[in-house]
């Protein structure tokens, strides 16, 4: 697989977690809790700018779900390896409401995730 491009999302940013599914994997399916290797990019709804990507550090990355942001936690679950799914993420899901200290607090996220294993 090869690095996504990050599609722009017209009209207002969504209130809830949308799941879109844009290779279904045929491997193990990952689970509420259990640790996933991945790799992905993350780009602000707004803007359409990136903020993160293990595509451009090289390596994929591998933690348990539970210590990741709610989006994520509810949104890997039910993906099986080999797939890409795009995840567009609330502030509420994601970093929180503006002003709660993280750099990306307020902001929708995107982020298109490659699931390359389960543990």
């Amino acid at each position: 697989m090869t690095k996504p491009e990050v599609e722009f999302q017209p009209g207002p940013a969504p209130t809830e977690l949308v799941i879109q599914d844009l290779v279904i994997g045929e491997g193990d399916e990952a689970q509420p809790g259990g640790t996933v290797e991945v790799h992905y990019v993350g780009v602000d709804f707004e803007s359409g700018e990136e903020f993160d990507s293990s595509w451009n550090r090289g390596e994929s990355i591998s933690f348990p779900l539970r210590g990741l942001i709610k989006g994520w936690q509810d949104g890997i679950p039910g993906m099986r390896v080999g797939g890409r799914r795009q995840l567009t993420i609330p502030p509420e899901q994601a970093y929180g409401a503006a002003g709660s200290g993280h750099r990306l607090s307020g902001r929708t996220l995107v982020f298109v995730i490659d699931l390359l294993d389960v543990k």
